[in-house]
């Protein structure tokens, strides 16, 4: 998170309201768009609900400002 300056507030904000959502077997994939943070470039969080909660594998911007 350190490297690209990504907060805990950006991650729990793309998990909870992510513009796209995928799955892939345990794992979820959530994109937002952030306008004003990251040069415009979506966030991508990668993340798995436990028992305990939601664990993050990885996050960072993607490097294309337009997705499909």
């Amino acid at each position: 998170m350190r490297l690209y300056n990504i907060s805990e507030v950006d991650i729990l904000e793309v998990v909870d309201l992510p513009d796209v959502i995928e799955k892939e077997g345990n794992k979820s994939i959530a994109i937002k768009k952030f306008k004003e943070s990251f040069s415009g470039y979506p966030l991508k969080v990668v993340y798995e609900k436990t028992k305990e909660g939601i664990f993050i594998i990885s996050t960072y911007p993607l490097k294309k400002k337009i997705w499909r």
